[in-house]
């Protein structure tokens, strides 16, 4: 296997290890599990998340260079999100119909589910060591060589310390801050098409008796939208001229699109509804097949955001690209925890207008860092003297 195929190999391992394991993770919410299990699975799910995702934008970045990691960010973001289509295809024929969750479907699919994760983790060994020479952002000269040398003979506490020394001074630097904007962002729209629009679609009920199916099928075309876009992107991304500002420009138009429809289409307090649901009036007639549109865009918009923010962070930052990702990851997740805070308490129009403005915001913020990204690599990053 030649060293471009290799890294290949691994990129493509890397996202069906994710799929499977997030099709357990993103399926058991739907599955009405007893409260105390549900909190502490999250628990320690969340734990896991960050070194998962950590070791997960290392793994892409050493598999990559400048001219691939486009294209193997897309590739990973679409298997990733296969999960979302999967888990919700299942949980919509299996449980079409059904008010009540007997014990014995919950049994079953908390056992298929814990079979998928553990398939999901021997997964990982396949990866393989990619060839040193091609490894993204490597120096071939003998100083780096050495002083890698000497960082392997440091103890594990030592090596802990020195990268959450990194990380905290790459918080400071312009590059992490204006990209850090954009990350917040994808963590509010994460909790919103993944928590939020869901509860709002089975609040609503002028749908009728279809009202707790159709989440599931708005799981089902979030993950259709984010496949569509990480391949999409994927495919097209060596022949991008452009850079990476035209996805994510496509990203923010194609968000606003369904901000403004599920405006129009959710009536105001469903995010607040009880279990009863509500009978309020939309400014329009709330449309089912609208509802579920929206849901496309939703996962089409995000897969423009992350899959440009892990292609940026992977150029960026390809010397040491561990501090980076967990940067990402702990911005965008305490983003999505403050968005599932107030989600408790905002009505829906207040909810979208903060998406909106963030949105905007973070968009102008990726533009401006990806304009001066050739150049930053070209200088030599602030980074590297950190």
């Amino acid at each position: 296997m030649s060293p471009e195929s290799k890294k290949l190999f691994n990129i493509i391992i890397l996202g069906i290890a994710f799929m499977f394991m997030f099709t357990a993770f993103q399926t058991c919410g739907n599955v009405a599990p007893f409260p105390w299990s549900f909190y502490t699975a999250s628990v320690f799910i969340g734990i896991a998340a960050a070194v998962l995702w950590t070791a997960q934008g290392n793994c892409l970045t050493i598999n990559s260079d400048e001219h691939t990691i486009g294209r193997n960010s897309g590739i990973f973001w679409a298997l990733l999100q296969s999960s979302l289509f999967f888990g919700n295809l299942y949980i919509y024929f299996a449980w079409q119909g059904k008010t009540h969750i007997s014990e014995s479907d919950r049994r079953t699919v908390f056992i298929a589910l814990t079979v998928i994760s553990l398939v999901g983790t021997v997964l990982f060994f396949l990866i393989r060591q990619p060839e040193s020479e091609n490894v993204l952002g490597e120096d071939e000269s003998s100083d780096e060589q050495d002083l890698e040398v000497n960082e392997s003979a440091q103890n594990t506490m030592a090596k802990a310390v020195d990268a959450f020394r990194k990380s905290l001074k790459l918080c400071v630097t312009r590059e992490m801050l204006l990209l850090s904007i954009t990350t917040a962002y994808t963590g509010l729209e994460l909790t919103f098409f993944s928590g939020v629009y869901g509860t709002c679609i089975g609040a609503v009920n002028k749908f009728g008796t279809e009202e707790k199916s159709l989440i599931g099928l708005s799981g089902i075309f979030i993950g259709i939208g984010e496949i569509l876009g990480g391949s999409l992107f994927g495919l097209l991304s060596k022949n991008n001229r452009f850079g990476r500002n035209p996805v994510v420009l496509l990203g923010i138009v194609v968000h606003f699109i369904a901000f403004y429809l599920i405006f129009l289409n959710m009536p105001g307090d469903a995010p607040l509804a009880p279990v009863e649901g509500t009978d309020s009036t939309a400014y329009i007639r709330s449309s089912k097949e609208v509802a579920i549109f929206c849901s496309f865009l939703l996962g089409l918009g995000d897969s423009c955001f992350n899959t440009q923010l892990l292609s940026i962070l992977g150029f960026l930052y390809s010397e040491d690209s561990a501090p980076a990702f967990a940067i990402f990851k702990f911005v965008q997740s305490i983003c999505a925890a403050v968005a599932f805070f107030y989600s408790n308490y905002l009505l829906l129009h207040w909810q979208l207008l903060v998406m909106v403005i963030f949105g905007f915001f973070g968009t102008i913020s990726f533009f401006s860092v990806e304009w001066d990204a050739a150049a930053i690599v070209a200088r030599g990053s602030d980074y590297r003297s950190i």
